[in-house]
């Protein structure tokens, strides 16, 4: 997969060109907007990591041109505009995603890897297990050793999304807006008592224990690994 990263800050740039290459992507860097603007016009990229902020041409100049000639790149917007209108205006000019700095590297690779997944076609879309836990999306049944659970429909979308990026850390702003389509807001603690209901179910009776906590990050569906810190 090939990224593009458009960033004026060098270190951030250069920190989020090695992160992304060590995690197994592509990347071109264009430390300006124009740069920026010509790369992702002229090449194809897979997505495309954007600034807002930049000394020449705005981060919102280039989306909408991207959008105007209908390239469909997907777009992530990395900025530290972060109040409420600046999002709406960068989901209206066509952003895929959004994400406000200061932000944790860990979360940017899971947005990515979420976003990517949308182009790859899905396969067994009936039935998604892990170790003796099957769920059957056609009929909404979860079963745990061959015994139904019952689960409230948010419970039940909830271990679909875990059950789809099983073994990826998935922080909790990235729950809250693909499971409750909402943003995270930190002084609740919503995402945490959704997760220890559902894991009171699908795991307090069960071995292997399948939801961990993956402190400071967030949580992550595994059926290899045993720690729950």
């Amino acid at each position: 997969m090939k990224l593009l990263v458009v960033e004026d800050e060098l270190k951030t740039g250069e920190y989020l060109r090695q992160g992304l290459i060590e995690s197994g992507f592509i990347v071109d860097l264009a430390n300006n907007g124009l740069d920026g603007y010509h790369r992702a016009m002229t090449e194809e990229y897979d997505l495309i990591i954007l600034d807002v902020m930049l000394p020449d041409i705005s981060g919102w100049k280039i989306i909408q041109s991207l959008r105007d000639i209908d390239k469909e790149t997907q777009i992530i917007l990395l900025t530290a505009m972060g109040s409420v209108e600046d999002k709406v205006k960068g989901f209206n000019l066509g952003a895929d995603d959004y994400l406000v700095k200061p932000f944790s590297f860990a979360e940017l690779l899971a947005r990515i890897k979420s976003l990517l997944r949308r182009n790859v076609p899905q396969v067994n879309l009936n039935k998604l297990t892990a170790a003796d836990l099957v769920m059957d999306l056609p009929k909404r049944t979860v079963t745990r050793s061959g015994k139904r659970i019952d689960l409230t429909n948010k419970e039940f979308l909830l271990l679909e999304y875990f059950l789809r990026y099983q073994g990826e850390v998935l922080p909790r702003s990235l729950i809250a807006s693909q499971v409750w389509d909402m943003n995270f807001d930190s002084d609740t603690n919503v995402i945490d008592v959704a997760v220890r209901r559902l894991r009171n179910k699908i795991d307090a009776n069960f071995e292997p224990k399948l939801i961990h906590t993956i402190r400071g990050m967030g949580y992550k569906l595994d059926v290899n690994i045993e720690e729950k810190l």
